[in-house]
């Protein structure tokens, strides 16, 4: 293996790994706040990874490595506890607690185009002639710059597969708990019956996946022209 293919896989998994953990822990400490100590009871009110592994190492170390050297990117998966009941009777601050993972990814998304408009101004980055997940800015040089670039490109690319994914509404994605802000209670019981069917979640994971590739590119394409406003990504 070239030496080139273990640096990007070592930035790849680093901000998978940061990424999930921030989303996870994210849940944690919402579901903390609004009543639910569960997560936080079981230690993974963290922003430290290694609690998050050590629940989740197939989702977290096994998969994510497989998906980059068969596919080039990488996917995966944590979770967190939460307690049904109180989830039962407080769907409200449920829904929250499912929109604080979401609003994570959000935050990086912000964070990494902050810095790669940052690196614009100085005159380290550009915008990409064409883009993909490492490469949604570039440096002019080689070097440091260029690896920087990428990792960034990296952050605000995953980030936005994590967020994008996480809000359809299917189970066991966050969406579906998200939905319960627009229901009443009445619709709220009936969506939990037949949320709770037998292998429901994993035909939802199934239609999940299906879907995001007829429209995440969409997505993409909209979040590089906030990006880079008047290049026009995406235009024939």
């Amino acid at each position: 293996m070239e030496a080139i293919d273990i640096a990007l896989a070592a930035i790849w998994y680093g901000v998978f790994i940061i990424s999930t953990t921030f989303h996870e822990a994210s849940h944690a400490f919402a579901a903390s706040k609004l009543g639910d100590p569960t997560a936080h009871s079981h230690g993974l009110a963290t922003f430290d990874p290694v609690p998050h592994i050590r629940r989740s190492p197939f989702g977290m170390v096994i998969i994510p490595l497989l998906s980059f050297f068969l596919n080039g990117w990488m996917v995966g998966w944590a979770s967190v506890p939460y307690d049904p009941y109180w989830a039962r009777y407080n769907r409200k601050k449920a829904a929250l607690m499912s929109l604080a993972g979401p609003c994570a990814n959000l935050t990086l998304i912000i964070i990494a185009a902050g810095a790669i408009r940052l690196g614009i101004v100085l005159g380290y980055f550009h915008s990409p002639d064409r883009t993909d997940f490492t490469r949604i800015t570039e440096a002019f040089e080689p070097g440091l710059a260029n690896s920087l670039a990428v990792l960034l490109s990296i952050s605000f690319s995953l980030n936005l597969v994590l967020l994008t994914f996480n809000l359809i509404p299917l189970p066991p994605l966050d969406g579906t708990g998200i939905l319960a802000l627009l229901m009443n209670d009445e619709t709220v019981e009936r969506y939990e019956a037949f949320l709770s069917q037998p292998g429901i979640s994993m035909f939802g994971l199934f239609i999940a996946w299906q879907i995001f590739g007829q429209f995440f590119g969409s997505i993409m394409t909209f979040a590089m022209n906030i990006l880079y406003p008047g290049q026009h990504y995406g235009a024939v």
